[in-house]
């Protein structure tokens, strides 16, 4: 067992399968730039507090440059018989400059160094996705404005509810993904702590400075507790959280586009470049690529459940289960980059049907709260407004009419008092403008609010 950095007191080898079966190497070598990176800073501190000499110390330094160079341009040789990346390095750098690569374990484990590393990548994935949602919104304000004048349905229980505009629709959006990017932004908060120095739980008896290699890798500060520094993957779950909030609202969006799409509402019109067509039936356009990120959706679900499950029942301080933490969180990250390219290019392409969504807009008697509004404002209780309503969108109904073909003597029978002024609010134009205060559908307020995105936008 010689081979084994680990194997001194091991006198059978390690059977083939478990090696297999307990490597995480396939999937951790993606962290080899933080690991090169952290054993770096490791050993700059190494040789300042004199634990190692200067001389070693730029020679660990160099081959680990080197060793950076190899992995990069491809001539690496990863071997799954030394577990994980750590120990692949680790070793490559004893085979390049001997006796004194096997001093840049000194002082830690590899409990802290993967814990270091997962932190790393995880302050820069945040980074990467929270400049994927920029894009994605870039779009949707885009769209927004080009298409400031179109009215539609709004809705609740998939029921038409009251009209809107749907560049205020498509901004209810870009609000989502503005909380999603505050969700990573925070995030990095909490994976803002530099655990290494923990050793395997309890620390070290070497006089570190561990403060030191928190300034030199731009970390806050250092972990406060070595056992939790160790045991802790809160950070995986909330970035896993925060993927999976924003795979929802990426989903409820693409349910949108792929109803919007079909010929029963005949919304909008996707870009042929994505979407496919059938095998058999040659007049479909199926809207493949929105249909895809809902089905995604589960999947960063069912990574966040995977890691939280791994994580509830584990003692202190590290366990092979946290282990499984990689994958998933791997996986999660690259499924939500591809999906908000996709949304983001997606929704660019798209182009809206005005004249289908005006016409279902003034369908459904979406005007009838304007009406009890307009009641309301000449002095009735709104549940006595509510009511008058109610009975007329009735003979509407029975009729086969829409609320702009009332009639002042129909509304008469219910309200005496009515006048010319409460037909005119019954048409959709005037429903939608009528709502101009922050945060409302009137075209003032959505281009207010557009500019005032666009605002924050240039300054960031």
């Amino acid at each position: 067992m010689a081979d084994k950095p680990w194997g001194g007191r091991f006198t059978e080898p390690t059977d083939k399968f478990v090696e297999e079966f307990t490597a995480s190497l396939p999937f951790d070598k993606r962290l080899y730039r933080y690991d090169i990176a952290g054993s770096i800073v490791h050993c700059r501190m190494l040789g300042r507090q004199g634990i190692i000499s200067a001389e070693e110390a730029d020679k660990i330094i160099h081959g680990l440059e080197g060793i950076l160079d190899e992995i990069e341009a491809g001539g690496f040789t990863w071997r799954t018989e030394l577990e994980d990346v750590h120990m692949n390095i680790e070793v490559r750098l004893i085979e390049k400059i001997g006796d004194a690569g096997k001093k840049l374990h000194t002082a830690r484990s590899r409990n802290d160094q993967v814990a270091l590393d997962i932190r790393l990548y995880l302050r820069d994935e945040c980074a990467a996705v929270a400049k994927a949602i920029d894009s994605a919104q870039e779009a949707i304000l885009n769209q927004a404005e080009k298409y400031i004048d179109v009215i539609m349905p709004g809705y609740t229980h998939l029921q038409r509810a009251q009209p809107v505009l749907f560049s205020h629709h498509l901004m209810a959006y870009f609000e989502m993904l503005e909380r999603d990017k505050g969700r990573f932004n925070d995030a990095v908060k909490r994976a803002d702590r530099m655990p290494l120095g923990a050793g395997a739980l309890a620390g070290t008896d070497f006089p570190i400075d561990r403060r030191f290699v928190s300034l030199l890798l731009r970390f806050e500060q250092p972990t406060a507790n070595s056992i939790d520094s160790v045991s802790d993957r809160d950070f995986n779950l909330e970035f896993l959280f925060a993927c999976s909030a924003l795979m929802m609202h990426l989903s409820r969006l693409s349910e949108e586009l792929i109803l919007w799409s079909s010929g029963e509402f005949g919304f909008v019109e996707l870009p042929d470049s994505f979407c496919t067509g059938s095998s058999i039936m040659p007049q479909k356009k199926n809207p493949d690529v929105p249909e895809l990120v809902r089905g995604k959706t589960g999947r960063v679900y069912g990574d966040l459940m995977a890691l939280l499950t791994v994580m509830k029942g584990l003692p202190l301080a590290y366990n092979k289960d946290m282990q499984e933490d990689k994958e998933p969180v791997f996986d999660a990250a690259d499924t939500v980059r591809g999906s908000l390219r996709a949304i983001g290019e997606l929704v660019a392409g798209i182009a809206p049907k005005r004249d289908n969504m005006l016409r279902a807009a003034k369908g459904g008697h979406s005007t009838a709260t304007d009406l009890a509004d307009y009641l309301v404002k000449k002095g009735l209780p709104f549940r006595e407004a509510h009511e008058v309503v109610g009975k007329v969108v009735r003979i509407l109904i029975d009729s086969g009419r829409e609320m702009e073909e009332l009639t002042l003597a129909e509304l008469r029978k219910f309200y005496p008092a009515a006048d010319e002024a409460a037909l005119s609010c019954l048409t959709v134009e005037s429903s939608v403008n009528s709502r101009d205060h922050i945060g409302g559908t009137a075209r003032h307020a959505v281009l207010e609010h557009i500019q005032a995105v666009k605002d924050i936008r240039a300054k960031t």
